[in-house]
Formats: structure tokens, sequence, C-alpha cells
């Protein structure tokens, strides 16, 4: 990879650096492109358990680079096209994922940390809907999520106004899960990551699956789609791992079957 650094460890967890630090990591077509090949890969992986998604230097992400040449001939909209995919990409991941923001997460930077399931942010954290200000509409799911993590009219603030948030008051709105000191950011996030590495993988997938449509569904098809799940649990070996470590006052050791 040319633009981010993938990790993997034995336990599941993948970290994904976002690695133009001089840039403040700006995602540029090869970025992109790397983006949605790793996104779908990690998905795919019958060994990743979590993603933890960051960034190299002191930014987590400054949004699209706007200062290079694009090298195609395509039209506009099919490169958004493609950008979509990325996010899209980030949102089907079937499997955990955290955003570890350690600096400014701005524009598609910030849309992209909040298309994580967690956001653990630093206290040097910064945030902004900053589009207007370059003369752009929001975009990268910007306009889907932000409605459903603050409400429609807060969303509307955050957007047309692109006022800079600090981490403490994206915590406040409920933006992010956690501000926690700079220096102690790898490990809180590596705290949870591991934790979640170490649970039942069928059973987290289809809570994560069950919680993403909570917003699409009646009460009665979302009950129906939780007993569907449950019995696909109770099938597996997960749960009757779970259920004899709880037995015998043991930790559980599961394998995703």
């Amino acid at each position: 990879m040319e633009t981010i650094i993938v990790e993997r460890r034995e336990d599941g967890v993948v970290s994904v650096t976002l690695n133009r630090p001089a840039k403040k990591n700006a995602i540029n077509e090869t970025m992109w492109d790397e983006l949605l090949e790793v996104f779908i890969e990690i998905g795919e992986s019958t060994t990743d358990r979590v993603l933890v998604l960051t960034g190299a230097g002191d930014a987590f992400c400054s949004g699209a680079d706007l200062s290079g040449k694009v090298d195609d001939d395509r039209h506009q909209l099919q490169r958004m096209h493609h950008y979509n995919r990325v996010g899209l990409a980030l949102h089907a991941i079937p499997k955990p994922t955290i955003a570890k923001v350690n600096g400014f997460a701005v524009g598609a930077g910030m849309n992209i940390a909040l298309g994580c399931d967690l956001v653990v942010a630093s206290d040097r954290a910064r945030f902004s809907e900053i589009f207007v200000r370059r003369g752009l509409s929001v975009d990268l799911g910007g306009s889907w999520l932000l409605p459903r993590l603050v409400g429609m009219h807060k969303a509307k603030e955050l957007v047309l106004l692109a006022d800079i948030l600090s981490a403490a008051e994206a915590e406040r709105i409920g933006v992010v899960n956690r501000v926690v000191a700079h220096d102690l950011l790898d490990a809180f996030v590596d705290d949870w990551a591991r934790r979640m590495a170490a649970g039942p993988p069928l059973a987290l997938s289809m809570s994560k699956r069950l919680l993403a449509n909570a917003h699409s569904v009646t009460l009665s098809e979302a009950l129906d789609a939780e007993a569907t799940a449950q019995s696909v649990n109770i099938a597996s070996d997960d749960t009757r791992e779970g259920i004899r470590a709880f037995l015998q006052k043991d930790k559980p050791v599961f394998k995703g079957r």
C-alpha cells in the first residue's frame, strides 16, 4: 500500500493508518482506491475481528485532497460514486470498527470516522463538517449519519455553519463515544479492540446489523430479526462455549462458528 499502513495482530485486531502525514492524511485518488480494497478485504476476512482506523502524525484526516490533479477522464459524478463505495464498504464490514481520532477530522475525514461503529478521540482532536467553507456540500454519508447521531437541527448547525468542534463538545453532543488524554489514546482504544476481538464474532456481527437497521424497521420487524439472529447463535459452537464458560466460571474462547 502506498498511502495506508495495514497491521494485523494474532488476536484479530487489524489497524489501518491513513499515511500521508505531510498532507494531514488528506485522501487522494490512490488512498480512495486502497481504502476500498482494504475495507472489502477486512469484511471478507475469516481472521480479522476488529478494525481500528486512525491517522499518521498529528491528524486523523483532513478530508479529500483538493490540491492534487486527477489524472483520469471520469466525470466528477463517476468519481463521487467511487468515493461513496469506500463509505459503503466501511459501513458493510460485519465486524466492530473503531475510529481512533488523534487530531483533526474534518470534511470527509470526519464522516469516515463517524462511519465507524465507535469513535474514540484524543483531547487534542478537532472535528468539522468543513465543506461549505470550501464551496462544497456535505458528502461521504454526513447527511445520513449526522441526523441519526445528533438530531436534525444540530446536524444542520454543524453542516451549515461548519464550525470547528473541540473533542469535549463532540463528546457532549454525541459525535464521539469517549474523549481521553492524548497520551492514553492508544492504550484505551487497544483495550476496547482487544475486548471485542475476544468476543463472539457471529453475535457481534448480527448485533451490529440489527442496530444498523434500527431506523428502517418497525418494532415487530426488529423483534423478528432478533429472533432469527438468536436462533443462529443458539445453534453455534460459540454460544455453547459461552454457556460452558459461564457454568464453569471460566473464560470463554470464541472461534466464530
